[in-house]
């Protein structure tokens, strides 16, 4: 028995590409989001990885370089002399070996010393020899990584070329297992980089998924607001073109003679206009440009004084109304309460049949959440358990609904009820007929969810 109609179009394939644009949109913007955080990431890992291992590997030559200076002086303190076993060769603690040469380019050693493979190290000597100058190279003798430190030095008017020879093993080394640390460790940040990106760019779409859910639900909701009212007004605008034509037939004629045409273009427009009055109701609280008044109002008076004003309908139909008023106070606005009640009260008769009794009960409600409930019941053919959860729908008709309503009242005795915080139900009656409950906070405003709880009644359910 809903007071409601069902939209003629189908709206689902219009709605399949702008779903599917969205999904690539959602999709290519997570994808940016998480390559955007982890390429950062990446770029900032790299750039510090690059000045941290500069910065050892140059602390690392420094001190290298500082050791063999150190081991020059160390060695240019006397004259070489091959007899000193002391002064060339390797020194405890250090990792150099130091090497003489004279001017002719012998070493300076003592006979039969035999010098390591690649000593000395031949490119250094010729270096200092044609600049003049200290000349620090790094190479590799043996197979071993060395720094080399040549210079030619003035012994008593002698000139000899004194060659320091550093290990660096153990630099290089270091800077293997720190680029091995850094690489490893890189990696897993990396990845753990891309997975709370993943994982944070999941989170910012949010937002924009019910944005866009939102954004699509208005388009959707707006085109089939459209298609409704385009459906609900081409009857009565076929019927008064069709009058209008009669009448042009037989223009000549008297009124009395047209048969019903003027009669059937009154109707028609009291229908059409019943409706854009609903729509135009429905579209202002949609932006919301409609204000409720928030002051005490006695639902007793309300209830008898807009089922007073349906008398004389329910009389039209073979329909009686009975009110049974109990004062109960609640905060709200008296004029949409009041629609509200009317609202309830014509549907109640459109699905009444001849003869039949509708009750009205009004009263307050006891409780941890006292407020106020008004109940409107028939005795028509109840509710087809289909039709329940679309009954405060706009447009939405049942098959076989009963003509003469704008399809939209019970949307809008939905949307009163919630602007007072209250809730609205329709169940079937167990004696036949249908009821519709409405549940009103004594305060005006809407509990929190998880005080919604069903409130004790103020009668029993069957009366």
């Amino acid at each position: 028995m809903p007071d409601g109609s069902s939209s003629p179009v189908d709206l689902e394939a219009a709605d399949a590409p702008v779903l599917a644009a969205d999904a690539r949109l959602l999709k290519r913007v997570w994808r940016n989001l998480t390559l955007w955080s982890g390429g950062t990431t990446l770029l900032i890992l790299l750039a510090l990885s690059a000045v941290l291992y500069a910065a050892v590997a140059s602390s690392l030559a420094t001190a290298g370089v500082r050791e063999l200076e150190d081991r020059f002086a160390l060695e240019t303190r006397q004259r070489p002399d091959p007899d000193d076993a002391t002064r060339l060769g390797f020194v405890f603690g250090s990792s150099t070996y130091a090497l003489a040469l004279d001017s002719s380019g012998n070493p300076v050693v003592r006979p039969g010393t035999r010098l390591p493979d690649g000593f000395p190290y031949q490119p250094g000597v010729d270096a200092a020899a044609a600049t003049g100058a200290r000349d620090i190279q790094t190479a590799t003798i043996g197979g071993t990584p060395v720094r080399v430190l040549t210079e030619n030095v003035d012994v008593g008017g002698t000139t000899y070329t004194l060659q320091i020879i550093q290990d660096r093993t153990t630099e290089q080394q270091t800077l293997q297992i720190m680029l091995v640390i850094l690489l490893v460790g890189g990696l897993v940040v990396i990845i753990v980089a891309f997975g709370f990106g993943t994982i944070y760019a999941r989170r910012a779409l949010v937002p924009i998924r019910e944005s866009l859910a939102g954004q699509r639900t208005a388009l959707r909701r707006q085109r089939e607001f459209a298609a409704d009212a385009s459906h609900e007004l081409r009857t009565p605008l076929t019927v008064i073109r069709s009058s209008v034509e009669h009448l042009e037939r037989h223009r000549s004629e008297p009124v009395e003679s047209v048969g019903s045409a003027l009669v059937d273009i009154d109707e028609e427009v009291r229908h059409m206009t019943a409706i854009v009055e609903d729509l135009l109701l429905l579209a202002r609280s949609d932006s919301g440009a409609i204000q409720l008044e928030h002051l005490p109002v006695d639902l007793s008076d309300v209830v008898v004084d807009g089922a007073s004003a349906m008398t004389k309908p329910a009389q039209d139909q073979g329909v009686s109304i009975a009110v049974e008023a109990e004062p109960a106070v609640v905060i709200g606005d008296s004029v949409r309460l009041r629609q509200l009640v009317v609202i309830l009260v014509d549907n109640a008769i459109r699905h009444s049949p001849i003869g039949g009794h509708i009750t009205v009960r009004v009263g307050s409600v006891p409780g941890t959440l006292p407020g106020a409930a008004i109940s409107v019941e028939d005795e028509g053919p109840g509710i087809a358990p289909e039709d329940l959860p679309h009954l405060f729908e706009r447009f939405y008709r049942s098959p076989g609904a009963p003509g003469g309503g704008t399809g939209l009242g019970l949307a809008i005795a939905s949307w009163i009820v919630d602007r007072h915080g209250g809730r609205i139900v329709a169940e079937n009656r167990a004696t036949g007929g249908a009821r519709f409950l409405v549940t009103l906070p004594a305060s005006g405003t809407a509990p929190a969810e998880d005080e919604l709880v069903e409130p004790e009644p103020m009668w029993h359910p069957e009366g």
